[in-house]
């Protein structure tokens, strides 16, 4: 095998205070993009000297312009700024062959009240697009990637467009075996602690009062998977988060909920199944049925989409390569 190309370019930048915005404190942004792209960086004055393999080297090069170029627009970098410039291809070249697709970076911007979101990693920017494209989506992949986040995201865009009157979200309360009468409390409070990552995502997009008032008026509504039973959803966005969580049953009755200008997405990890030994999941059994079904978006994140903190891409991929090694010796 052929050893790898080492290289080692210097760029200076014309700007040393923007540059200081592209480094961050104590150079914080420049040690992310080095763990990110696995090369070294050598900072002197307004000079950059990248070392490493050929294509890491140029990789590099290429999220540092990006990075100049907003820092001298907003004057702000931050750790999501470094993360979006590795992972986003280049959307602004004239070769079309760097594209995914010829889709303006502009019509992947999630547009909230409370922020403007954009995809961190290609395969956000693929499922934003899937659920402008497709009736029904499944994201699949590990925590943190964003699965729910952005199907929220969505969800309340189109709601402030005008696009759909209604944002359904569902989990399936398999914790508790969705046998809830057990726990202390009114129905709100037995099913809320299982549905407060739906909840937390509303509130980072919408002012608090805002979402209370269309949590009242039934334009959002957050409810466990066995509330959807004998409904036809209709002018909605309906998402069900942890679907792996499902029976096969149990996603059979979803999906068939779909109604006239509806959307739905359907979330989950099949590494973390808490169903009982020997039970199937619900997720894992619809993406085998629908196989053959060209009008659905299946986009599959893996750790390298994680976005929350650095340790926990490491963590999911520790788990990911037990979980494989396990799967080997049982097949």
């Amino acid at each position: 095998m052929a050893k790898k190309k080492l290289l080692e370019i210097t760029k200076e930048y014309a700007d040393n205070q923007v540059l200081m915005v592209v480094l961050g404190g104590h150079d914080a942004n420049i040690r992310r993009l080095e763990k990110k792209t696995g090369v070294s960086v050598k900072i002197k004055g307004n000079q950059l000297t990248v070392r490493g393999q050929d294509d890491d080297v140029r990789a590099a090069f290429a999220a540092l312009d990006k990075l100049y170029a907003k820092a001298k627009k907003t004057g702000d970098i931050d750790a999501s700024d470094v993360d979006n410039a590795v992972n986003l291809p280049d959307t602004d070249k004239e070769d079309g062959k760097d594209k995914k697709a010829a889709v303006p970076a502009g019509d992947l911007v999630l547009k909230t009240r409370k922020r403007h979101i954009q995809p961190r990693s290609q395969l956000q920017a693929d499922y934003i697009r899937a659920m402008g494209d497709f009736e029904l989506v499944f994201g699949l992949g590990p925590a943190g990637t964003g699965k729910t986040f952005l199907a929220v995201a969505k969800a309340v865009s189109l709601m402030l467009e005008g696009r759909i009157d209604k944002i359904i979200l569902s989990r399936p309360a398999v914790e508790a075996g969705e046998n809830l009468g057990f726990l202390p409390g009114d129905l709100k409070e037995k099913i809320d602690p299982y549905l407060r990552p739906l909840y937390d995502a509303l509130y980072e997009m919408l002012p608090q009062d805002m979402v209370d008032k269309k949590l009242e008026t039934g334009e959002i509504e957050v409810a466990p998977l066995a509330f959807m039973r004998g409904r036809t959803l209709t002018n909605a966005m309906v998402i069900l988060d942890e679907a792996q969580n499902t029976t096969p049953m149990q996603m059979k009755m979803f999906l068939t909920r779909l109604g006239e200008n509806s959307r739905m997405v359907v979330n989950g990890d099949l590494s973390q199944t808490d169903l009982p030994r020997g039970v199937q999941s619900g997720l894992s059994d619809a993406l085998d049925v629908l196989s053959g079904v060209k009008e659905i978006g299946v986009v599959t994140f893996t750790d390298k989409d994680v976005v929350r903190h650095g340790l926990v891409s490491r963590i999911v991929k520790a788990y990911d390569k037990r979980y494989a090694v396990r799967k080997g010796l049982a097949g």
